[in-house]
């Protein structure tokens, strides 16, 4: 297969899931990063531990790791996963909070949705207990930054 074709459609252009039983189990992992971007004023409330609906980023965490084991139930075409580990990191800026989220597995298939569902769940989870001070706040950047492990290798996106 060409890596302009897509291997969720059929002969017939139809959805399909694809068959990962005749590959070996290998371990895989994938790093997914994304940035709530917001007011200073929130980063600080954040920061302080001053928002109402409690702590942030402990919630965005939580919420974060409950959505990379939950990726198959929201994404039709992904294979459910036994995921081995998540860590989900924030960095905070004077004007937003960066998020990275990486998944372990060892599986057939790779975990790079998992790492991207894990990334923009914790993003909403922010959104969610702040945007009652904020509501100008915008959720971006959301890529793969790295994945190892499958046919396919190592892959690092490049800085911009």
């Amino acid at each position: 297969m060409s890596d302009l074709e897509f291997s969720h459609l059929d002969p017939l252009g139809r959805a399909r899931m694809v068959d990962v039983t005749p590959k070996e189990p290998t371990h895989r992992r994938a790093i997914a990063r994304c940035k709530v971007f917001m007011n200073p004023e929130t980063t600080r409330a954040i920061t302080n531990r001053e928002v109402k609906k409690g702590d942030v980023l402990a919630v965005a965490r939580i919420a974060g790791i409950q959505a990379a084991k939950r990726t198959s139930d929201m994404i039709p075409l992904c294979h459910p996963l036994l995921v081995g580990a998540v860590h989900i990191n924030f960095e905070i800026g004077d004007d937003h909070i960066a998020i990275e989220s990486q998944v372990d597995t060892v599986e057939r298939t790779g975990v790079e949705m998992e790492a991207l569902h894990a990334c923009a769940v914790a993003a909403l989870t922010i959104y969610d207990m702040c945007k009652s001070a904020d509501r100008a706040m915008v959720i971006g950047e959301l890529a793969l930054w790295e994945k190892s492990g499958g046919r396919q290798g190592h892959y690092l996106r490049e800085e911009s």
